[in-house]
């Protein structure tokens, strides 16, 4: 529908109305008009992306009764309050807010790694028994498999017994990696040298679960293992990721033998912030022999 047809449309309606509630249809119509096309003009030919916009300085209640409160309260969380309501509804905007972070989280969980970051890092290419992103989501148990061949990669490419192997696994969320890879691997990297600690070739996991840094373990022999995997993505973030670390890890090993660092993003913990800590962590296994649960007792007794 064009302007002018825009314009009879109106008239047509306002006519219907009756003249004592429409004195002038044609002056009228063409505000309308005018207001109309002035909210579809788009600048640049782009729109306000709505996802860059924080939700914690956010606040879509009208005339709230302590104001400065509300806002006090939502910069402690990214949950969704103060979103306000029209009727029974949320606002416009909380709508279009939801359906953004929802689709980000679909495209997290079904998009792969780019290649060329996996390339770009260095990183030795492997991936899991899975087939597919539909065979990983529905079996998670060949998430954590390798094959003959890929297996072979592994011990082809990893050091022998080395005090610590890094890993990188897809998991749950691609961007999660691609957001944070390249800022916390230089950050272990320096921090361990504080320590007179290094690592050689990082192995990436394609279709990885977290139970597939057992394998590499008994694979590599390493005394510490460190899988940098994405997380489950959810309507706060689909960029955060997820540092599982333990001690000498076995195939079928009990979880409470891994100690994980988790909500590493812009929004949680920043990556930079992350690596320092994970690397004073490496440390503290190596030093202790233990990780997990064990390392938190150890670490009492020492008080």
């Amino acid at each position: 529908m064009d302007e002018k047809e825009l314009k009879k449309m109106i008239e047509a309606i306002l006519n219907d109305m009756g003249e004592d509630k429409a004195p002038a249809p044609a002056s009228v119509a063409n505000q309308v008009a005018q207001k109309l096309e002035a909210k579809s003009v788009v600048e640049d030919g782009m729109i306000d992306d709505i996802t860059e916009v924080d939700i914690r300085k956010q606040l879509l209640v009208k005339n709230p009764h302590d104001k400065e409160g509300y806002l006090k309260m939502k910069a402690y969380t990214p949950a969704r309050i103060g979103v306000g309501r029209t009727g029974t509804r949320y606002m416009t905007q909380s709508s279009l807010r939801f359906r953004a972070d929802h689709a980000a989280a679909q495209d997290a969980v079904f998009s792969d790694v780019d290649p060329e970051l996996v390339k770009e890092m260095g990183f030795v290419s492997t991936k899991t028994i899975c087939k597919s992103k539909d065979e990983y989501l529905t079996r998670p148990d060949y998430g954590r498999q390798f094959d003959e061949e890929n297996q072979a990669i592994i011990q082809k490419n990893v050091k022998k017994g080395a005090k610590i192997q890094m890993v990188v696994g897809d998991g749950l969320s691609s961007a999660a990696i691609e957001a944070n890879i390249k800022e916390v691997i230089p950050s272990i990297k320096q921090g361990l040298k504080m320590y007179n600690l290094d690592f050689d070739n990082v192995i990436f996991v394609k279709y990885c679960r977290v139970p597939a840094m057992d394998k590499i373990g008994e694979i590599s022999d390493a005394d510490v293992v460190c899988l940098l995997v994405g997380e489950r993505p959810g309507l706060v973030t689909a960029e955060s990721m997820s540092a599982y670390v333990a001690y000498r890890p076995t195939v079928g090993m009990p979880e409470a033998r891994r100690t994980v660092i988790s909500n590493i993003h812009k929004g949680g913990t920043p990556a930079v912030e992350a690596g320092a800590y994970i690397a004073e962590l490496i440390k503290k296994m190596l030093d202790k022999k233990k990780s997990g649960i064990d390392l938190k007792e150890a670490e009492k007794e020492a008080e």
